[in-house]
């Protein structure tokens, strides 16, 4: 089956769906082709199986990619209060949970199948199960194989994905198209992904495995989160380490605050003068889970002695060392459960308007495959949604 369409999009996830619908709704012959089963695999699986699908607060300052003013332009086009009202027109019914994360009350599957609704035009084809290769540029577009078939195009999508979650087909696919038309490609990284630990210290927090804390963490960057943390039976995870090992690199420390809710301080004065015989690891088993504070004693970060045996120096010291507990992650857990991935697609290459590479006239690239990756809490999504807009504005 031979054929020319206006429109090639590689890749049936997020931003693919969405280009395809916007060139669609343009009358542009437009062809999604995916080697995967199925669309939207990553969208049916993310937020526990509801989908994250925005924020009531998007910014620039939620992302993270070498040029930090390239997503203003693509968010400011198409905004999370768009993809709000789409959802909205859809009945798709969803909540608010904490830091104005928005989810689907039932499935993420409403979204996929929005999407698809959206991309239910007659001039819009899907072909899944489908392996592209051999691109080559041609005076007038693009050529390449679909199994034995031969397409051509005007215009070429690569909306291929990063490299996480490999179990759902993630593959290097998209930077190998980039490099091939001279692109440079941003070393990539898992993003938004649990800390592993060193062995010591994974034996020793394995018993907290399942126990979740309030926490501030900051990298050494400066960059701060202050969310939950788990504790693991391979390490830390939770919001916040999820976050801040989007900012960490390997061999740097993270400092965590292990009571930023709580004035321990005030809190050890004033115990010691009411129950002076209390032993520290009763007074902070208010504050913290007690298990915790028994490893930490265990490990000789903490002395656990009646409060009159210390004085207001160590109970500051206490306090300080509480607020500033010093973790060493041996690595993470890599892109098997990281939830993005860091680097790709060089942004400098790209039109921040069209998403159009400027050295390749009709090539685009949107979504995850390039250098934009977005804080856990909808962003990543939001990113897909904008850049898959814009681009099909244009293709």
């Amino acid at each position: 089956m031979n054929g020319h369409y206006e429109v090639v999009i590689i890749g049936a996830g997020a931003a693919g769906l969405m280009c395809a619908a916007e060139a669609g709704k343009r009358g542009r012959s437009v062809l999604i082709v995916d080697h995967a089963k199925k669309p939207g695999r990553k969208i049916l699986i993310s937020g526990g199986g509801r989908c994250n699908f925005t924020n009531y607060d998007v910014s620039a300052n939620n992302y993270l990619c070498q040029n930090p003013h390239f997503v203003k332009s693509a968010l400011s086009q198409y905004t999370n209060w768009d993809f709000i009202s789409l959802v909205s027109k859809y009945g798709i019914e969803y909540e608010e949970r904490e830091h104005g994360q928005l989810f689907c009350v039932d499935s993420a599957k409403h979204i996929v199948d929005m999407l698809l609704q959206e991309c239910d035009l007659p001039n819009v084809s899907q072909r899944y199960r489908c392996d592209v290769q051999d691109i080559e540029k041609t005076e007038t577009g693009f050529r390449f194989k679909a199994d034995t078939d031969t397409i051509t195009c005007d215009s070429l999508v690569v909306a291929t994905g990063g490299l996480s979650m490999p179990k759902l087909g993630a593959t290097p696919f998209g930077y190998k198209i980039a490099e091939q038309f001279g692109l440079s490609v941003v070393s990539t990284s898992a993003g938004l992904v649990p800390f592993t630990l060193h062995k010591e210290d994974k034996e020793d927090f394995a018993e907290l495995s399942g126990i979740a804390i309030p926490a501030e963490i900051t990298a050494q960057d400066g960059t701060l989160f202050k969310e939950a943390l788990l504790f693991t039976h391979r390490g830390l995870s939770g919001p916040s380490v999820l976050q801040i090992s989007s900012y960490w690199k390997a061999g740097q420390t993270v400092t965590i605050n292990l009571i930023p809710e709580a004035d321990v301080l005030d809190l050890f004065i004033q115990s010691r003068e009411k129950h002076p015989n209390q032993s520290l690891k009763n007074t902070l088993a208010k504050v913290l889970p007690k298990r915790l504070v028994e490893v930490l004693i265990e490990r000789k970060v903490l002395e656990d002695k009646p409060l009159k045996q210390f004085n207001e120096k160590q109970l500051h010291e206490i306090d300080q060392q509480l607020q500033h507990w010093q973790v060493l992650p041996n690595g993470t857990e890599g892109y098997r459960t990281a939830e993005v991935t860091l680097g790709g697609v060089d942004t400098q290459h790209l039109s921040s308007k069209t998403m159009e590479c400027k050295q390749v006239p009709g090539l685009y690239f949107v979504g995850e495959v390039m250098d934009v990756s977005g804080w856990l809490g909808g962003y990543n999504f939001q990113w897909a949604w904008s850049s898959g807009f814009v681009a099909g504005q244009w293709v």
